[in-house]
């Protein structure tokens, strides 16, 4: 069984960071990609970023360079850090796993910026 820990949500000013981790525990066999979606009230689920095992990454077309992406591979965590943050970026933040035959995500973490 496997299990994704999140945290670092929090309520953050207009313009301001917050950094998010999520760690994968449980029976890990493989991890193909890790990454972050976010869903605001009355929206569908976005991708905001996600990251391979191999270093590729790839961002929504929202992020506009603000938001980057990392990864511990020793640790099977990844991590978000969100700069230049808005009210519009204000949602649930989700972790995802790909781990090859099965996907598995977090609870979600709120983040809400006031503006």
């Amino acid at each position: 069984q496997v299990q994704l820990v999140e945290s670092g949500g929090g309520v953050v000013q207009a313009g301001g960071s917050l950094r998010l981790s999520c760690a994968v525990a449980g029976n890990v066999v493989g991890i193909r990609a890790m990454g972050w979606y976010r869903q605001a009230v009355g929206e569908q689920r976005e991708m905001v970023a996600r990251i391979t095992w191999d270093d590729k990454t790839a961002y929504g077309d929202f992020v506009k360079g603000r938001f980057s992406i990392s990864r511990d591979n020793a640790k099977n965590a990844c991590y978000l850090q969100m700069t230049g943050l808005q009210a519009e970026d204000t949602a649930v933040y989700y972790c995802n796993a790909d781990l090859y035959k099965i996907g598995a995500w977090g609870q979600g973490t709120q983040v809400t910026v006031s503006s």
